[in-house]
């Protein structure tokens, strides 16, 4: 793309689509220099029917007056979540409502329907953003259907070619972009690509540690904390352990970290180059530095890869050690955080283990969940097991959290859990694909409460956009 034209893009396009059981080839339209939309939660008023916005209802595309004095659910109605076109194409947006669903256009008519996965559907939810007819409004292009746009008739919404009504389709067909009526979709949490999520609370704030996504091969080489102090405002610390400068046996493969604190020290463990280290920093926003100058469990160590640490801190002071992928492994660890007898080493027995052990207490039972399938797989999931000691026996008790396609949620797991501070509240953090388009490397991270039910065991978690 070149820019061009008081920063406007310069889009062309041809596409290919599946319609039914033929091949239609969509002639490339001539470029267009195309306003834009920015993704994120955004509301769009009609250029020509002052206090109209796009909304949808019964799930059918219309027009309706919303205002300060609407209700929630006509407010939410009229906010989409603007995302990169299913379809892709430059310039070409989706929009998805707070209920998952996608606008999309079938006979024409603009409807709500779930993601459906096939070429037809990605293509009929996706529009190309072009200048409106008023100063600063867009229209919106069919992306499989050049030459028809978005526009309302009757206050219901179609996809019309731009040779009806020439004296007022191009008003018809425009929009405003504002500020969303309601908030839109509330993840990921944190923005941008991350995945494998640890979440702590620590020195009267939430922390979390991901790994740094969007490289080939998870090839990413730093680790960044964030903070909030309500779960939903977030603080970027920066980078808070740059393997290349700061490690001496790895420069690469930075995944899955955790926290443990302990003696006012926090001790920060991470996986790289498929061994496991240990950090240590006298605040929970670092900067860590290595206290070993080697892996405190190296590659090779026992079968499987040694990735995926966590620590627990049990209430009697005893901190563990959990990892492993392929294999799940436990020890006690050594008062200094940094060490363990390795002969104390225990191989734990959990059915459909991958990777992920994550381990808390409540109430006198002790929880592992941990993540089944592989992280590139739209099947990843959580499962669980209760025990009565941080080293079982275990009792394997299901499935937790697992992939809503209704919703576009794919993969999601490698969790953790949190508990707020003077309560039974307790939330799991996790990664799942990138919402629209992402992959086992696109991945973003989520928040979403953990409930139990009245005998101990865990809820099926509710995936939520």
């Amino acid at each position: 793309m070149t820019p061009t034209r008081s920063g406007r893009t310069l889009v062309a396009r041809a596409s290919t689509v599946v319609l039914g059981a033929g091949l239609v080839t969509a002639v490339a339209a001539p470029p267009a220099y195309a306003a834009e939309i920015p993704t994120g939660a955004r509301s769009l008023q009609s250029v020509n029917v002052p206090g109209a916005y796009l909304r949808h209802a019964d799930y059918l595309g219309s027009i309706a007056a919303v205002s300060s004095g609407s209700s929630a659910q006509a407010r939410s109605d009229a906010t989409f979540t603007v995302t990169p076109g299913l379809a892709g194409g430059a310039g070409c947006v989706s929009f998805q409502a707070a209920n998952g669903m996608w606008l999309r256009h079938r006979d024409y008519r603009i409807r709500l329907e779930a993601n459906a996965g096939t070429p037809v559907f990605l293509a009929d939810a996706t529009f190309c953003v072009r200048d409106g007819s008023a100063t600063g409004s867009v229209r919106l292009e069919s992306f499989n259907y050049p030459g028809r746009f978005l526009r309302h008739r009757d206050n219901q919404l179609w996809l019309d070619p731009s040779t009806t009504n020439p004296g007022t389709f191009a008003a018809d067909s425009s929009f405003r972009v504002t500020a969303p009526w309601a908030a839109g979709r509330r993840s990921p949490v944190i923005k941008g690509l991350y995945a494998d999520p640890n979440i702590a609370y620590l020195n009267g704030r939430y922390y979390l540690y991901p790994t740094t996504d969007g490289y080939n091969g998870w090839s990413g080489s730093r680790f960044k904390a964030f903070s909030s102090a309500d779960l939903t405002t977030w603080t970027d610390h920066g980078t808070i352990l740059d393997l290349g400068p700061q490690i001496s046996w790895a420069d690469d493969r930075a995944w899955a970290p955790t926290i443990a604190h302990r003696d006012g020290r926090y001790y920060f463990y991470f996986s790289a180059a498929t061994s496991i280290g240990v950090a240590v920093s006298s605040s929970p926003a670092g900067p860590f530095t290595d206290p070993l100058g080697r892996p405190l469990v190296p590659a090779g160590f026992r079968s499987g890869q040694m990735i995926d640490p966590h620590v627990f801190n049990d209430t009697d002071g005893q901190s563990y050690l959990y990892w492993g992928n392929g294999s799940a492994y436990a020890v006690r660890l050594n008062a200094d955080m940094i060490s363990f007898d390795a002969t104390q080493v225990r191989t734990l027995s959990l059915p459909n283990f991958r990777e992920a052990p994550f381990v808390f207490q409540r109430g006198g039972t002790y929880y592992l969940t941990y993540s089944v399938d592989d992280t590139r797989s739209e099947n990843y999931h959580v499962e669980y097991a209760t025990g009565t000691s941080p080293f079982g026996p275990w009792t394997h008790r299901g499935t937790i959290l697992a992939k809503n396609l209704s919703l576009g949620i794919k993969g999601p797991a490698h969790q953790s859990v949190v508990k707020a501070p003077a309560s039974d509240t307790w939330y799991i953090a996790y990664h799942r694909f990138a919402i629209p388009a992402g992959n086992g490397t696109n991945r973003e991270v989520t928040i979403d409460p953990l409930r139990f039910n009245a005998d101990g065991t865990i809820q099926p978690v509710v995936p939520t956009l």
